[in-house]
């Protein structure tokens, strides 16, 4: 079928975009595209909403209900929008800075509620936008701006984090693998509760071209060389593992969230109200 079919989930009088060329957020984005199209959901049921950063900017190219929030508080303005209408399908879009970092206690909460989000996390190892800082998943030793000499810390493994804290679906990808990355975040938009979908992606611009891949398709070739399917990673050592990127779904379970909890308790005190009228 024509790419035409997606022009409508876009604001055209947005375009050209302001992302780099080769950037992978571009990737991502018609990922999404393509799994809502998939689904045929009614673009005027779903919320999308973002915080600051490169990947951020998707807001401004998706027609639907959207809101480019503060730096960091998607997660939060997210569980407003999901509460208040809770028909919508609510979808979070950012950086690895952006919801790892400063949004990092709000995704944690989320998680533990198990609110019904999904959230898609652009992990591009590297804080692209304000001048290529390292993130919370700029690999150790790797380099950046701010890590002239290589980065000192360990990085969140944010499937780890978030089956941890409590989400009910958690899966990643990369960009090279687009069918998988698709996927994905279908099962993350059907699924009830709080789901989180990793896609790693590349910043040639500052990240590759500080780390001896300046080109997006050096990049895209790492991702292709490195990636490891989950269960073949569970038959590989550590030593095997090391620097590798497992992808996969991670989990799916169900769980009552706390946006059907709040639910039960306005219908709860509405009867009570009207019972003591």
């Amino acid at each position: 079928m024509s790419i035409n079919k997606y022009f409508q989930y876009l604001r055209k009088d947005r375009m050209t975009h302001v992302w780099c060329p080769g950037c992978g957020n571009g990737i991502i984005m018609k990922s999404f595209l393509e799994a809502v199209s998939n689904l045929n959901m009614d673009k005027n049921k779903v919320a999308v909403v973002s915080g600051i950063g490169c990947s951020s900017r998707v807001t401004g190219y998706l027609d639907f209900n959207t809101m480019h929030t503060l730096h960091g508080r998607a997660i939060a303005f997210a569980t407003g929008v999901k509460l208040a209408k809770p028909e919508f399908q609510v979808v979070v879009m950012g950086g690895d800075g952006d919801i790892l970092a400063i949004g990092g206690n709000h995704f944690i909460h989320a998680c533990r509620r198990n609110m019904d989000l999904t959230v898609v996390i652009f992990n591009n190892s590297i804080y692209g936008m304000t001048g290529g800082q390292y993130s919370p998943e700029t690999p150790s030793k790797t380099y950046a701006t701010t890590s002239p000499y290589g980065n000192l810390e360990d990085t969140f493994d944010p499937v780890q984090l978030a089956i941890s804290a409590g989400a009910t679906y958690v899966a990643r990808s990369t960009v090279f693998h687009y069918m998988l990355t698709v996927k994905y975040i279908e099962n993350a938009i059907k699924h009830k509760g709080m789901s989180v979908v990793e896609v790693v992606t590349n910043c040639h611009t500052y990240f590759g071209r500080y780390n001896k891949m300046p080109k997006p398709t050096q990049m895209l070739q790492y991702f292709k060389e490195n990636s490891v399917m989950q269960n073949k990673a569970k038959k590989m050592d550590d030593n095997e593992l090391k620097d590798k990127i497992i992808i996969g779904e991670f989990l799916n379970v169900e769980k009552e969230g706390y946006a059907d909890k709040y639910a039960k308790l306005r219908k709860s005190l509405v009867s009570e109200e009207m019972t003591n009228q």
